[in-house]
């Protein structure tokens, strides 16, 4: 791998990490191309060629992978937790969650029950593919 490709694939990592730390948060591309020191195009581009997936979409599957937890171990109301993990609307929300997890958020706590299995097990069995 050359030097460029490496610091390229370093400056995406930088990007995915405060996306992941700030998953909550509003975060936009003009914001992570910041971080990684490039034009919007540029991350856009680059973010998907490294990882599959545009910024808004890896963004959207960590809030709904956050979400997932916490319909599944609490007994919040659905609305609060689409906003503790970041989303702006009810409707925005359960129209994500659905396509990627595909069925609703209350239909997913209703038919999630908690095994007593390995973290480490559960969250790969659990993690949307979308």
């Amino acid at each position: 791998m050359s030097r460029a490709a490496e610091e390229s694939n370093r400056r995406m990592l930088r990007a995915r990490d405060a996306m992941d730390r700030g998953y909550a948060q509003p975060l936009d591309v003009p914001a992570l191309a910041r971080i990684t020191h490039v034009s919007q195009a540029h991350f856009t581009r680059t973010f998907r060629a490294t990882f599959g997936e545009t910024p808004h979409r890896y963004l959207q599957r960590r809030r709904v992978e956050r979400a997932m937890f916490l319909l599944r171990e609490t007994d919040r109301s659905v609305t609060d937790i689409c906003f503790e993990v970041g989303f702006g609307s009810p409707g925005t929300f359960s129209r994500t969650f659905r396509g990627i997890v595909g069925r609703s958020p209350r239909a997913y706590r209703r038919e999630s029950v908690t095994a007593a299995v390995p973290t480490c097990f559960a969250m790969a069995w659990m993690r949307p593919s979308d």
